[in-house]
């Protein structure tokens, strides 16, 4: 019964996150181009030249809360640099993909990248429970970092006892283990993932990626929408 469980979060759950995040995405932008042009205009700065370039810079440098908030900055800028390189290194556990050497056991950037995630999600959980922007928190909002939370340290605790175990003969569930399983699930197999992921710790996995369905799941519908019209609104204001 619970191996019937564990391949029904490791495999169809996996094509339904992906499938209600691209429809969810899709859905969410076509509303919204659809939607009936702003009476007024949304520029709140005066016309420069490059205003392209001014935009992509508060989209990825966020000056404003730079100049306002600077610890919350600090940790916005660890959290998206870390968020980009845990994708990254996601994408390299592919066979093929090559951003880190074929036999190497390690994912880009170790376990450093992990904690510096797990790191700014507690800050973002904690600075929800103070001052002014306890008052503007939801429900939704503290579930949502929870969320990120708990994937991230699960995330870490397939790592780290990877790298723990080197004493005892080799990594529990190597990253070439992981690479035959993101194989499988492109190939549409349908293999057991039991057969591909050995290991004593394969539930954290379990809970892993049904963390990770959820959140891909839930994307489209809240806050974290705002990545795919950063630019846009940007954009925008700068005219």
């Amino acid at each position: 019964m619970a191996d019937t469980i564990y391949f029904l979060i490791l495999v169809p759950m996996v094509y339904l996150a992906a499938a209600v995040f691209v429809v969810g995405i899709v859905g969410r932008v076509a509303r919204i181009l659809a939607s009936p042009p702003h009476g007024s205009t949304l520029r709140i700065f005066p016309a420069r030249r490059a205003s392209g370039l001014r935009a992509l810079a508060d989209t990825f440098l966020m000056p404003q809360a730079r100049k306002h908030t600077p610890v919350f900055w600090v940790f916005l800028m660890l959290f998206h640099l870390a968020f980009l390189l845990l994708i990254l290194g996601h994408l390299d556990l592919i066979p093929g993909v090559g951003l880190m050497p074929a036999d190497s056991p390690h994912m880009l950037g170790g376990g450093a990248v992990g904690v510096a995630v797990t790191l700014a999600i507690l800050y973002f959980l904690l600075r929800r429970m103070q001052g002014p922007v306890r008052e503007i928190s939801t429900l939704g909002d503290y579930l949502l970092l929870l969320l990120l939370l708990f994937l991230a340290l699960t995330g870490g605790m397939i790592s780290w006892a990877n790298s723990w175990n080197q004493a005892n003969g080799g990594f529990v569930i190597s990253k070439q283990d992981f690479g035959a399983y993101l194989a499988s699930l492109l190939r549409f197999d349908f293999a057991s993932p039991r057969d591909l992921l050995p290991g004593s710790h394969y539930i954290v996995v379990v809970i892993h990626v049904f963390l990770a369905n959820l959140f891909l799941m839930v994307f489209p519908f809240t806050k974290i929408i705002h990545t795919f019209f950063a630019m846009p609104l940007n954009r925008l204001r700068r005219g």
